[in-house]
Order: C-alpha cells, then sequence, then structure tokens
C-alpha cells in the first residue's frame, strides 16, 4: 500500500508538473512542435516528450528529469545515474545506457509551488546527452572507469581526478539509505552551461 501511494503521489507531481513544462516550451521554443509520449515503451527508451523543427521537420527525443524530491529548493547540481543494484545484480544507469533514445536532458530544478497544489514556476536546462558524454569520455570518465568506483564498502561523495570536485562535479554513492544502492554523476548545472553542452530555457 504505501509503495504504490508513493508512486500513485509521484505520478500526479509529473502530471502536475507537465502543464508547467508544456506552457515553457510553448513559449521559449516556437520554432518547435512538441508531443508528450504515451507510449510506455518509448518512455522506458528514454524519451518523454519529441520535439520537430517546423522549418527542417527535423525530430529530437528529449528525456525530462525533474528534482521532484527537492520542491521549493533550488539546487545548483544534477545527479545523472551511472548504475545501480535490482535484486542483487547491477544494472547499467540510464546516462550511458546505449538503449536510451535519448537526444537531450530537460533538466528541471528549482520547481516551486504556489502554496497550493500546483506548481507556479522552475528552471529547465537542456543538455546535448552526446555532446557531455563525449567531453566526459575525452577527460577519461567513460563508463567503464566511473563503474570502477563502486566500491561496496564506500558511502557518500567521491571526488575524481578527472574533474574539478568544487567546480564541476563528483561522484555520488548512496548505499545506506536507497535500496538500488545507485551511483550518480553530481554534475554543476553552472558548468554545464559554461562547456556549451546546455542551455538554460527559463
Amino acid at each position: 500500500m504505501g509503495l504504490k501511494s508513493s508512486f500513485d503521489s509521484d505520478l500526479a507531481k509529473e502530471q502536475k508538473l507537465a502543464v508547467l513544462l508544456d506552457a515553457y516550451y510553448a513559449k521559449h521554443l516556437k520554432n518547435y512542435d512538441f508531443k508528450r509520449v504515451k507510449n510506455r515503451k518509448e518512455q522506458f527508451q528514454g524519451v518523454d516528450v519529441n520535439f520537430i523543427h517546423k522549418i527542417s521537420s527535423n525530430k529530437f527525443h528529449i528525456d525530462e528529469k525533474a528534482q521532484l524530491d527537492y520542491i521549493n529548493e533550488d539546487l545548483p547540481t544534477f545527479a545523472f545515474e551511472i548504475c545501480y543494484y535490482k535484486n542483487e545484480i547491477e544494472k547499467e544507469g540510464w546516462f550511458f545506457d546505449i538503449k536510451k533514445k535519448t537526444d537531450f536532458y530537460a533538466l528541471i530544478t528549482a520547481i516551486y509551488n504556489d502554496g497550493g497544489t500546483l506548481f507556479s514556476t522552475c528552471k529547465i536546462t537542456l543538455v546535448n546527452r552526446a555532446r557531455l558524454q563525449d567531453i566526459l569520455i575525452k577527460r577519461g570518465l567513460d563508463k567503464t572507469n566511473l563503474r570502477n568506483h563502486y566500491n561496496q564498502n564506500f558511502q557518500g561523495k567521491i571526488c575524481v581526478n578527472e574533474l574539478d570536485c568544487r567546480k564541476e562535479g563528483y561522484l555520488f554513492l548512496s548505499k545506506k539509505n536507497k535500496a538500488e544502492r545507485p551511483l550518480n554523476l553530481i554534475l554543476k548545472l553552472d558548468w554545464l552551461l559554461e562547456l556549451g553542452v546546455a542551455k538554460r530555457l527559463v
């Protein structure tokens, strides 16, 4: 019952947030038509919204990642999932998963409500997935090297030589407070903007 309630609550939040996001997309991406994906298979492939350029007809797959656990907070970082455990088997996280069709991540942060049940504002940072992966790989942070940091006896923040821990990012291992024990790459949003792999939509 508890799990179902939590799932229902998260789904309700996502649906309410989608209304706000669609309004922002319509206002700030006027050169694109967009359509929300309802097919579960395509959603599992990392596609929440499809954007189609009105002139070229080029299509882009967008995966929305929202900090819904941090309502009314403006965090300077975002977590990119590298790997996790399910039924004691290590699984690949969504960031390097080649089965995902994602072209861009829409990172939704600074989500605020109006004091009631609706969301009033948020920040949207669009990140080019392939360009970000390419920069990290060139620094020596490919999927294999990142997963090598998965230490069964470690919990918390892991600074790596390839990143400035204070200005760029770090790894974070959650073993005690999350059943999936995920290893996440925590990256500074300002750094992504400086790199040119991200753009602040709003």
